[in-house]
């Protein structure tokens, strides 16, 4: 299945955390733009936090989005 985008987070180390509550709980994610808030500034442009989409109900759960 194909990436789904489960959250914008406009905080590049909330989107870290993020990513690394899923990873524990062994759902695998990526963040994607992350590069570009650490460049023009956080709250300008989001962090996508994705995941696979057969995992996004478990994942939504885990981080009660």
């Amino acid at each position: 299945m194909g990436l789904i985008v489960l959250d914008t987070v406009f905080d590049p180390v909330a989107a870290s955390i993020m990513r690394s509550r899923l990873e524990t709980a062994g759902i695998p994610a990526v963040t994607f733009d992350g590069h570009i808030a650490s460049i023009i500034g956080p709250g300008v442009s989001g962090v996508r936090l994705m995941v696979d989409e057969a995992d996004e109900a478990d994942a939504r759960a885990l981080l009660d989005l």
